[in-house]
C-alpha cells in the first residue's frame, strides 16, 4: 500500500473572515480521501496563536452553524520549521512528536494574513509545499486597487473605480465621485473578501457612514461603479496550463450579494450551475477569467467574478485565489457541475501543489561568485 501523504490543513485565523475559513476547513477535511492523505490539522484562533487539533469533531463548536462556529482551545502549541533538503516538520509541544514530516499543507485562511501573500511567504521561507497561489498573486488578489490596475494596463474590462486612502479622507468630494463612477455605487475595503465591509451607496449621508464603516477595515477603500448585470462565476485551476469551469450564476435575494447573503441567509441567494447562457458566452467568459488568473500570476486555483450586462459586454469584478469551500460555496459546485468531484478536486489541488514545489526546487538559490580580477573589483 502506498504511503500516506502527509496534509496539514491551516484553518481559522486572525481576519474578518475567520468563522468562513472554519466553514471551508470543515468541509476539505470531510471530502479528503483518507485512504490517500493522513490529514493534521492546524487551527489559527483569532489572536494569531496555531494549535494542533486531534479531530474534527473536538476541533469546532456549532460546527454546523456558520453564525456561531467557533474554534475550539488546544492544549498543544505549533511551530514549523523547516529541515535540510526541503523536510519540512510540524514541530509540536506539549510531548508530541517533532519528527512528523508534512509532505504539503493545505491553506484555508480567507482574507487577511491567510490569502494576502503573508502565509505564503512564511510556508516559502519554511521551504513547505502549499496549495494556490503564490505570494505575488495572493498579494495582488487581495489588493483590489492593485488587481483592477493590472486587470485595466492589460486591457480586460473592468468597472470604473476610484481609491482613497485613510489619511485623503478629508479631501473626498461626493459630487466628484459622483461624475467618475454615477450613482448608486459601491463602497469596498480594498484588502477584505467575502463582502466584509461592502455598502452600497445612493446618497451623500449614506455615502458618510458607509465609507466611515469601509476604513474600520483598512486603510484603503474603493469607490467602484454600480454595473448592472447578472453576477457570473467561474472556477480556475492549474499552473501554467489553467483550466475553467462551466460558469455559474448567483442571483442575490438580497440588494447585492453581501456577506450576509453568503453565509448566514440561507435563502441570501439563488445559484444557477451551470449557468444558463448561450455557448459563445460560455467560451468568452471562460476566456476572460483564465487571461485574468495569468495575468495576475496565479497558480493552483482561484475562482473568477464578472458581471454579463444586458447589451452582452463581460466585465471582470474581482479575483478569489483562495475560494471557499463552504457547503454553498461556488468554487467546487461549478467543478462539479464540470465532472470534477469535491474529492478529486482536492486531489488535482494538492497535485498542483507539490508539481510547483518541485520545479521551484530546481531553481538556483546562489551563485557562485566568478574568480576573476575584474569581478573581485567590483565588490
Amino acid at each position: 500500500m502506498a504511503k500516506k501523504l502527509r496534509v496539514g490543513v491551516l484553518f481559522g485565523g486572525k481576519s474578518a473572515e475567520h468563522e468562513i475559513s472554519l466553514l471551508s476547513a470543515k468541509n476539505i477535511v470531510e471530502a479528503m480521501d483518507k485512504e490517500k492523505y493522513e490529514v493534521v490539522l492546524i487551527g489559527i484562533n483569532k489572536s494569531g496563536e496555531w494549535f494542533l487539533h486531534a479531530d474534527l469533531a473536538n476541533c469546532l463548536l456549532n460546527a454546523d452553524n456558520a453564525k456561531l462556529i467557533q474554534l475550539t482551545k488546544a492544549q498543544e502549541n505549533v511551530t514549523l520549521v523547516a529541515k535540510e533538503k526541503g523536510n519540512p516538520l510540524v514541530n509540536l509541544s506539549g510531548g508530541c512528536s517533532s519528527e512528523a514530516p508534512l509532505d504539503v499543507i493545505f491553506p484555508v485562511l480567507h482574507g487577511t494574513y491567510g490569502e494576502d501573500g503573508t502565509m505564503q511567504g512564511l510556508l516559502k521561507l519554511a521551504n513547505i509545499p502549499f496549495v494556490g497561489a503564490g505570494v505575488l498573486a495572493s498579494a495582488v488578489g487581495m489588493d483590489k486597487d492593485v488587481m483592477k490596475r493590472l486587470l485595466r494596463d492589460a486591457g480586460i474590462p473592468i468597472a470604473k473605480f476610484l481609491t482613497v486612502h485613510s489619511h485623503e479622507k478629508h479631501l473626498i468630494d461626493f459630487e466628484k465621485i459622483t461624475e467618475t463612477v454615477g450613482l448608486p455605487f459601491f463602497v469596498k475595503p480594498a484588502n477584505l473578501g467575502s463582502s466584509v465591509g461592502i455598502s452600497k451607496v445612493k446618497n451623500k449621508a449614506e455615502f458618510e457612514e458607509k465609507i466611515d464603516f469601509a476604513f474600520q477595515f483598512d486603510h484603503k477603500v474603493l469607490i467602484e461603479e454600480n454595473v448592472t448585470g447578472r453576477e457570473i462565476e467561474c472556477s480556475v485551476l492549474g499552473n501554467e496550463n489553467p483550466i475553467a469551469s462551466l460558469p455559474g450564476e448567483v442571483i442575490p435575494q438580497h440588494e447585492f450579494y453581501s456577506y450576509e447573503a453568503k453565509y448566514l441567509d440561507e435563502n441570501g441567494a439563488l445559484f444557477e450551475i451551470p449557468a444558463k447562457l448561450v455557448e459563445k458566452e460560455v467560451r468568452e467568459i471562460q476566456a476572460l477569467v483564465i487571461r485574468a488568473y495569468q495575468v495576475l500570476c496565479c497558480e493552483g486555483m482561484a475562482r473568477v467574478d464578472v458581471f454579463l450586462t444586458p447589451d452582452g459586454r463581460v466585465i471582470l469584478n474581482e479575483i478569489n485565489t483562495i475560494p471557499g469551500f463552504t457547503r454553498i460555496s461556488m468554487y467546487p459546485k461549478m467543478w462539479e457541475s464540470s465532472g470534477l468531484s469535491y474529492q478529486n478536486l482536492i486531489d488535482r489541488l494538492i497535485a498542483l501543489a507539490l508539481q510547483k514545489y518541485e520545479k521551484e526546487q530546481k531553481l538556483k538559490t546562489t551563485v557562485a561568485l566568478m574568480q576573476s580580477p575584474r569581478a573581485v573589483d567590483g565588490l
